[in-house]
């Protein structure tokens, strides 16, 4: 019984690494990859945080960015540092962010005492036309943990 579940989810996983570039990014072309399908899943999931793609978005987030740290020279931002340049850069106020919300809540992201959450960074992305990778903050905490950290985002 064991073996054949094995085989079943070998058979499907192999499917969809066919489609979803999981695991370790070895070329620029599954880089460039795995960026398009985040995109287009973070298109997908638009306003439902609770999603059940949430967690695939959060593993290619992941194996991008230890491609990124490997690969690509990127200065070490977090993702309210890429945002305060990029509002600079386009000249917007706080006000101006209507992707985030009211003004109190793009001040608390902007001095890290919240974080972005899926729907903010889908829509960041989508009008400053950057991957939603740059605003993903990538925890050095165990699985458990940062799941519990993502549970207690989700209901706040």
């Amino acid at each position: 019984m064991l073996a054949k579940y094995i085989h079943d989810v070998n058979a499907d996983y192999c499917r969809i690494r066919q489609r979803i570039p999981l695991g370790r990014l070895h070329t620029k072309a599954e880089y460039d990859r795995a960026v398009a399908v985040l995109d287009a899943i973070l298109d997908e999931i638009g306003q439902q945080e609770t999603h059940p793609l949430a967690d695939l978005a959060e593993t290619l987030a992941l194996s991008i960015e230890a491609y990124e740290d490997t690969h690509v020279a990127m200065p070490d931002a977090s993702g309210p540092d890429i945002l305060r340049s990029l509002m600079e850069e386009h000249e917007l106020a706080q006000t101006d962010m209507p992707e985030i919300g009211s003004q109190g809540v793009v001040s608390e992201i902007l001095s890290g005492k919240r974080d972005l959450n899926v729907r903010q960074i889908t829509r960041l992305a989508a009008r400053f036309g950057v991957s939603p990778a740059l605003f993903i903050p990538v925890s050095t905490s165990t699985p458990t943990h940062r799941r519990t950290k993502k549970q207690n985002t989700r209901n706040s």
